[in-house]
């Protein structure tokens, strides 16, 4: 594990350097909270890395998922709220 930045994690002991620019500036992100995480399997992606965790505070980005794999992601109303 090595913390990059006070706001980004990574845990892919195997990662290039595109990768870690690429989730640098998301998690500069104002949103993101508490941190980004990369995972062991963390790639360039378009937008996102692929294999990243970004939790977010009053946020939702579909994007952030699937734009590589299509992964089916869908946006579902909930009984919660903020």
């Amino acid at each position: 594990m090595e913390h990059v930045t006070d706001r980004y994690i990574n845990f892919a002991s195997i990662i290039d350097e595109q990768t870690l620019e690429q989730n640098t500036r998301t998690a500069a992100m104002p949103f993101i909270y508490p941190h980004l995480a990369s995972m062991p399997d963390a790639h360039l992606g378009k937008g996102c890395a692929v294999g990243s965790v970004l939790p977010t505070e009053r946020a939702i980005i579909p994007a952030a998922v699937g734009v590589d794999i299509g992964c089916g992601m869908i946006a579902v109303r909930t009984q919660f709220s903020l």
